[in-house]
């Protein structure tokens, strides 16, 4: 991989750029956190050739929000329950969005 390649990939929101120190720092949180919402499999960091924990863009974004509800008082089973949903029901609406958009009939207005 040159450096093009790799400067290519930070635009990439699932490109595993951020090691566990830097993504606990981002977070404003623990590392022990971000360990304990793998366990819950609410993420999973990819590896490096090490062996360290690397975690992408997407997944801090899922990581802040599981973080905003257990500092709200929810549990962090069930904020990593919660998060998993929110995602499963925004690419549901994603999905109902397209068909509805692939399947309206020619010359019906947008709204319809």
């Amino acid at each position: 991989m040159t450096a093009d390649d790799s400067f290519g990939r930070l635009d990439d929101d699932d490109y595993p750029a951020y090691t566990m120190g830097r993504a606990a720092e981002m977070l404003n949180t623990t590392q022990g956190f971000l360990r304990a919402i793998g366990e819950a499999c609410l993420i999973t960091p990819l590896r490096s050739a090490g062996g360290h924990r690397r975690y992408s863009r997407y997944q801090l974004r899922i990581a802040a929000r599981a973080r905003e509800l257990v500092d709200g008082g929810t549990p962090i089973e069930a904020a990593c329950r919660i998060v998993i949903l929110e995602d499963q029901l925004e690419e549901a609406q994603r999905i109902n969005a397209e068909h509805h958009r692939d399947t309206k009939p020619p010359g019906m207005p947008p709204s319809a």
